[in-house]
């Protein structure tokens, strides 16, 4: 599991995004390994999840809003999101599928602050 973190710089959050860092390249190294044993090795990276443990970014219609600025798709994640994502990658439908991280972000990874030339 890693995050969009692992692509999306975040500041006063060096060592979180750093860590989602070292888990893409981990992830895409033992891919390279076992990749000719057919063995699939993959991420998600979650955007904003509603989640307990990040509640007060979206618990109010306030907060909400201005998390949404964030996510192009004009919608929080939740959990199911994530799950269906597992399922697919752990499917033999996604056979030919390995080392990549799939985000699953309502496109926070598309930088939304450039959406309107920056």
């Amino acid at each position: 599991m890693s995050s969009v973190h692992e692509v999306i710089p975040w500041a006063g959050h060096a060592n979180y995004a750093a860590s989602k860092g070292g888990i893409m390249m981990m992830m895409k190294s033992i891919a390279q390994e076992v990749a000719p044993h057919k063995i699939r090795v993959n991420s998600i990276g979650p955007g904003a999840i509603k989640t307990p443990i990040n509640h007060t970014v979206w618990d109010t219609p306030e907060a909400e809003a201005k998390l949404l600025e964030l996510i192009p798709y004009q919608r929080v994640g939740i959990v199911d999101d994530i799950g269906a994502a597992a399922v697919w990658l752990a499917s033999d439908d996604s056979d030919y599928v390995t080392g990549i991280t799939l985000f699953v972000d309502g496109g926070m990874t598309l930088y939304p602050g450039f959406s309107t030339n920056g």
